[in-house]
């Protein structure tokens, strides 16, 4: 079940009901009219934001890993994996021709035999999508032909998380070869890197500060027999410019699995996704950062 919540006093608002499996992935178009989410029960699910009502419903034939609105709101993209014989599929559907919606027909669909997407988010103008992909790999897909438009390969292994800076000018990733990296969106061009001595499940760029969280840890099935200082399970702060940590968080006592700066700058959550007003989360710790 997708909850969303007040992301000033945490007060939860309801809930997004329809879904039978693990919700991999949401995502709230530009003025949180809609909500788009992604399911383990083959499905990817478009919701009204306000009453909760479901709109769509595309079945697939494996898991829904990642999915997103493009800038306009008009087009959404999700992704499937690899699983139960069947290929990843990187899936493009326009919700202003209902036609797509209800044949469940997509205006593009591009394979990705070899190596299946982890996460995705959208570029700038909403011409491509920036993946990564399990071996460490990241490439733009054009939104209208399908094209690679450009690769990079930074990572030794699997991208775990991609989000964007607040202009898109920029995607900071966050990968199992223990760092966190910045690119340019345009060119993929390798900016920065920031070491850890963990896993790093997520990473996200302050909007309003030269600044960047991490959050990750030990792997989740050593967790047991693993002290939280061991496990080094704290929300770590750098330096966007120097690569330097400046600051760490601590508190859980399991991996971080996600991060996400509020839209002011002055906090930020375990959460799935933000809107300016509301959070959409399993569950959500908000600690102010100022």
């Amino acid at each position: 079940v997708t909850n969303v919540w007040y992301s000033v006093n945490g007060e939860r608002l309801g809930t997004y009901n329809g879904h039978t499996g693990a919700v991999w992935c949401v995502d709230c178009d530009w003025d949180t009219k809609n909500v788009l989410t992604g399911s383990a029960d083959n499905s990817c699910r478009l919701w009204d934001c306000e009453t909760g009502k479901q709109l769509a419903l595309l079945n697939t034939n494996s898991a829904v890993r990642t999915c997103g609105f493009d800038f306009s709101g008009n087009i959404i993209m999700f992704s499937t994996d690899k699983q139960m014989g069947y290929q990843c599929f990187l899936n493009f559907f326009d919700l202003r021709d209902p036609q797509q919606i209800d044949d469940n027909n997509p205006y593009l669909s591009i394979p990705c035999s070899e190596h299946k997407i982890t996460s995705a988010v959208w570029g700038p103008l909403g011409e491509f999508v920036i993946a990564g992909h399990e071996n460490g790999e990241i490439n733009q897909f054009s939104a209208k032909s399908g094209d690679i438009l450009k690769k990079a390969k930074e990572h030794t292994r699997q991208i775990n998380d991609i989000q964007s800076s607040v202009d898109l000018t920029m995607v900071i990733t966050a990968s199992k070869d223990n760092t966190s990296k910045l690119f340019d969106s345009n060119s993929l061009d390798h900016i920065k890197t920031f070491r850890t001595e963990r896993p790093v499940n997520s990473a996200a760029i302050s909007p309003t500060m030269d600044h960047v969280v991490m959050g990750g840890g030990q792997e989740a099935m050593e967790v047991t027999t693993t002290s939280t200082r061991i496990g080094k399970f704290e929300a770590r702060f750098f330096h966007a410019t120097y690569e330097e940590e400046f600051g760490r968080v601590k508190g859980h006592f399991g991996p971080i699995n996600c991060v996400a700066f509020h839209p002011d700058g002055k906090r930020y959550t375990l959460t799935v996704a933000v809107s300016p007003h509301w959070v959409f989360s399993f569950a959500v710790i908000v600690i102010d950062s100022s």
